[in-house]
């Protein structure tokens, strides 16, 4: 079985004598490795031995505490709550097979387990007949209402009808699954745009949030992902999934230092209590290994 980053950080320390530019050269391509991107590793580490050796630090401990400072410097946390009394709509991007429309179910579960009664899912993946079933499937089993149309009908119509059937029980949230189908951007972007508007137009201000599903396990290709749903539509926060030990971690340093996005929430598995809130400081520790 491969090492982790930080057993491998572990074994980088044993076997070396001292602290120097072979170190600090290993310990990059360890992070590039580990899925964070060669640009974030090289300027993580470029800080790291200046630091190291302004402060003349050689210890282990010492180093590992430093370059944890660094990574949770570039990594961000946001705790997404829908606002009583208003009405939420919040729109799930992502590509095809990272796990979106289980990650809707999990948030509706998520919160109505947290005391939000008015939730309903919009089935706004229109062009995957297999995306509006399993939708419909979740909300059967969580006892969470489904609004879909047919197989390939507007996806801003079903968001429209969402909106409005949580707004006749007073306020609440909408959490749409959208379509993910990179491979023609331009069609994506414009269709991604449509919905974006509808969402904000039947958002209450500043209740209408974006969200994008990544695959930890995917890494550069994860930042490139969200880069073009950001640059459609602007991205509030990150919901990773497989956060499992096959992810090696390093991503999330990456999207936040490149993109600045913050991270809401990760799922480790595929039942629906498998989600959790995003805690920064936790999570480089399990990268490192601490």
């Amino acid at each position: 079985m491969k090492k982790s980053f930080g057993e491998r950080i572990k074994s980088l320390f044993s076997k070396t004598s001292k602290i120097n530019e072979d170190f600090y050269d290993e310990l990059t391509d360890m992070l590039v490795e580990g899925d964070v991107g060669a640009k974030t590793a090289f300027q993580i580490v470029d800080e790291l031995s200046e630091i190291c050796s302004h402060e003349k630090i050689t210890d282990q401990n010492e180093i590992m505490q430093k370059l944890k400072a660094l990574l949770l410097d570039c990594v961000k946390a946001v705790e997404l709550k829908p606002e009583t009394d208003k009405q939420n709509v919040w729109m799930i991007l992502g590509v095809n097979g990272v796990g979106k429309t289980t990650s809707v179910a999990k948030m509706g579960n998520y919160f109505k387990e947290h005391g939000t009664e008015n939730i309903v899912l919009a089935s706004a993946d229109t062009f995957r007949a297999a995306a509006i079933e399993q939708l419909n499937m979740h909300g059967d089993k969580l006892g969470i209402r489904v609004v879909s149309h047919q197989h390939g009908s507007d996806p801003s119509a079903v968001v429209f009808d969402a909106a409005d059937a949580v707004k006749a029980k007073g306020p609440g949230l909408v959490l749409a699954d959208t379509a993910g189908r990179l491979h023609n951007k331009e069609n994506l972007v414009r269709e991604l745009q449509k919905i974006d508007r509808t969402c904000s137009l039947k958002a209450d201000e500043g209740c209408y949030k974006k969200i994008i599903v990544i695959d930890s396990t995917t890494g550069q290709n994860a930042l490139r992902q969200a880069e073009v749903f950001n640059d459609a539509v602007g991205v509030d926060a990150i919901i990773m999934t497989k956060c499992d030990s096959t992810a090696k971690g390093g991503v999330a340093v990456s999207i936040g230092r490149e993109l600045n996005l913050p991270v809401a929430f990760i799922c480790t598995g595929e039942k629906y209590l498998d989600i959790s809130l995003f805690d920064a400081e936790k999570y480089i520790d399990d990268f490192l290994g601490l």
